[in-house]
């Protein structure tokens, strides 16, 4: 059975952008679409620019993915499975988010 851990509040994620909760002792880059209830939840940890900065990129899209470009080189990591686009090489970890009376939940 899946375990959820509340991280935060849906209201604590402005529209079509990011932020970075602690969950289980690593950072995660939370983002929500629009002014949907619709959360994403990627590793915060850009891999080609090493440093934890993921949280603070551009969302977007590129075809039918929903995406994320980091701050610092630009790099497009999909939001649902933590791909780099690309250099899948440079992948992220993808977490199981969801939101459930307001509060943003992801799987443990």
């Amino acid at each position: 059975m899946t375990q959820w851990t509340q991280v935060c509040a849906l209201t604590d994620i402005a529209p079509d952008t990011g932020v970075c909760a602690l969950h289980n002792g690593e950072q995660v880059a939370l983002f929500r679409l629009g002014s949907s209830d619709q959360v994403f939840a990627i590793g915060n940890y850009d891999p080609i620019g090493k440093a934890n900065v993921l949280s603070r990129g551009i969302v977007g899209s590129i075809g039918d993915r929903y995406v994320v470009a980091s701050p610092l080189y630009k790099q497009h990591f999909d939001l649902a499975t933590g791909e780099c686009l690309e250099d899948t090489e440079a992948a992220v970890k993808a977490y199981c988010a969801r939101v459930e009376a307001g509060l943003v939940e992801l799987a443990s």
